[in-house]
């Protein structure tokens, strides 16, 4: 990236009292490539008391519209019971209603968008109604479309000539290499077993493509251990993905880490992300052992908070996570603010490329918004790597620290999707908020 958007992201990320950080397209130079990741603040106020923050009273004159309801008429509703959503809800003043009313906030699990958005269901959203997931977030939350997405949009620059898809003496990306080498099994099974065996030694990391937290993972050293699992696959006609394994990662205290990083979507044309500040980094309870014996146990190797809170060495007061303040306290004080400044300059560079590589094909309908949980791991060279992007990052709490940082996400959300504290027309759906208004 050109030093001027280092500078701006890092100083955002820093030095602003803003909860979020707005990613966006100016088309200038950046990655010494005819694209960036520029900034602008979003700024929110953070969760300190039980008493909501959110202004509840008439808009101004100036954003006075026929089309926006009264904050005290706002009606919600939800399919999931979590407490960083309803006291949200409840501490704005908002009405709870039932999905058969007229609602205008819907925070729905992906099941029930699909179910709305099936032409069989005949279901019209009004200009006063907004829910939390767009109709085909798949595309970047399957593990599967993803890399396939994302392996189009590089073929697509290179077609066009474009210098964000230079290729470097070892025919990788320079500007692109956003995730690991990946390929989709049992359709690249020939092309996989190809690449294995120019590179026997490679260990590989094998994944369900529409499961989640951390269920029927396994590691690949050998192409005979695809032997039991291509039998169980044709049976259950699942999908998997196989990535390279990275074997050499950033370790913290001798364990291995991945961070979840929520990233807010409210338009994918034009693009329109936000960045929250609160993320936080997810740690295994088992110091890391690169050795081949140790690749059966999944509490050195996978973060999953759901799998490490049944390890023996579970620490149920912290949660095994640590808030992103906290890490960039570490990496600073060990490595210099530098070394932090262009790791997260990095890290936005992924998450930017990622929601460009699916922006045309996601069907960007006025009434969506999401909430997006980008899993990074950071290898060995500080290098970032996306693994998986989450269209449901889990709301439940495991910690008292950890209710709190998620209730401040949740509130961030609605500082934007619903500035003001109204439901916003979806007519002008793409005004961005401006500082009063969140």
């Amino acid at each position: 990236m050109d030093g001027s958007a280092t500078v701006n992201l890092h100083s955002l990320l820093t030095s602003s009292s803003s909860s979020l950080i707005s990613l966006t397209n100016n088309n200038t130079s950046s990655h010494n490539a005819k694209d960036s990741v520029s900034t602008q603040q979003a700024s929110t106020t953070s969760v300190t008391t039980s008493t909501t923050t959110t202004s509840t009273t008439a808009p101004t004159s100036s954003s006075t519209s026929s089309s926006i309801v009264p904050a005290s008429k706002v009606k919600w509703c939800t399919d999931l019971e979590k407490n960083s959503l309803v006291s949200n809800f409840e501490n704005r003043g908002w009405l709870r209603c039932t999905t058969d009313d007229s609602w205008n906030i819907y925070w729905a699990t992906v099941g029930t968008v699909h179910r709305l958005f099936n032409p069989d269901s005949r279901v019209r959203l009004g200009d006063n109604q907004v829910l939390n997931h767009f109709p085909n977030h798949y595309e970047l939350t399957r593990k599967d479309l993803m890399v396939k997405n994302i392996k189009r949009y590089r073929r697509d620059l290179e077609k066009e000539g474009s210098p964000l898809a230079e290729k470097g003496p070892d025919n990788r990306y320079l500007h692109l290499d956003l995730v690991p080498d990946t390929y989709m099994l049992p359709s690249d099974y020939s092309i996989f077993a190809d690449e294995f065996r120019r590179n026997p030694t490679t260990t590989w990391i094998m994944k369900p493509a529409g499961a989640a937290q951390g269920r029927g993972i396994f590691l690949v050293t050998k192409l005979s251990q695809l032997k039991k699992w291509s039998k169980d696959a044709k049976t259950q006609a699942k999908t998997y993905v196989i990535s390279k394994y990275l074997d050499r990662p950033f370790l913290m205290g001798g364990k291995k880490f991945d961070m979840r990083l929520y990233v807010l979507v409210t338009s994918f044309r034009p693009l329109r992300a936000y960045m929250s500040r609160h993320g936080f980094c997810r740690f295994c309870t088992v110091k890391y052992n690169a050795s081949t014996s140790s690749y059966d146990d999944m509490f050195i190797h996978l973060t999953n908070v759901s799998l490490q809170k049944h390890s023996g060495e579970y620490n149920s007061i912290h949660g095994g996570k640590w808030t992103f303040e906290n890490f960039k306290l570490v990496i600073e004080s060990k490595y210099g603010r530098k070394v932090y400044q262009k790791m997260m300059d990095d890290i936005h560079w992924v998450i930017y490329q990622s929601l460009k590589s699916v922006q045309n094909v996601m069907i960007n309908d006025r009434h969506c918004f999401e909430l997006y949980g980008f899993d990074i791991i950071i290898d060995d060279d500080m290098k970032p790597w996306l693994i998986e992007v989450n269209a449901s990052p889990s709301l439940s709490a495991t910690t008292v620290a950890d209710r709190i940082m998620k209730y401040t996400v949740i509130n961030d959300v609605y500082n934007i999707v619903c500035p003001d504290g109204n439901v916003p027309s979806v007519k002008k759906s793409n005004t961005i908020p401006t500082d009063e208004q969140v």
